[in-house]
């Protein structure tokens, strides 16, 4: 039997080959992925989760896939940016859930403690600065 693990401290990595590996997860992981460290993750998808009380900083896009966005807790605004145009999509019920086109940038916004999973391509994160374009 194996031990239980927890979705956010310890990653999955889903691999296209039909395996999955645990990928711990330090304070230092996001920088380490877009750095290049963690190219075993390049290929598949990468399911993850974070709690969080106030907007995003960032907008992020995937260029190599669609990205399922999940509501575990709590409640947000998912913010996506197509066509020149923001739309937003809010999320109140746990397990509804967004999925996010290929290579579109988008953000969240919440003011209370929320939870989202996320199944996502694992390859070539993009991210740029809330305020930017």
């Amino acid at each position: 039997m194996s031990s239980s693990n927890s979705i956010i401290s310890t990653y999955v990595h889903f691999r296209d080959d039909g395996r999955a590996d645990p990928v711990p997860v330090s304070e230092s992981f996001w920088g380490e992925m877009a750095a290049g460290k963690h190219s075993q993750l390049a290929q598949g998808r990468l399911m993850s989760a974070f709690t969080f009380s106030e907007p995003w900083s960032m907008w992020e896009r995937h260029p190599a896939g669609e990205e399922m966005v999940m509501l575990i807790s709590g409640s947000a605004t998912l913010v996506l940016e197509e066509f020149g145009q923001e739309r937003t999509v809010h999320l109140s019920d746990p397990s509804s859930y967004v999925l996010v086109p290929q290579n579109v940038w988008h953000t969240a916004r919440t003011s209370v403690q929320t939870t989202m999973l996320f199944l996502t391509p694992g390859a070539g994160t993009e991210h740029r600065p809330v305020g930017s374009a």
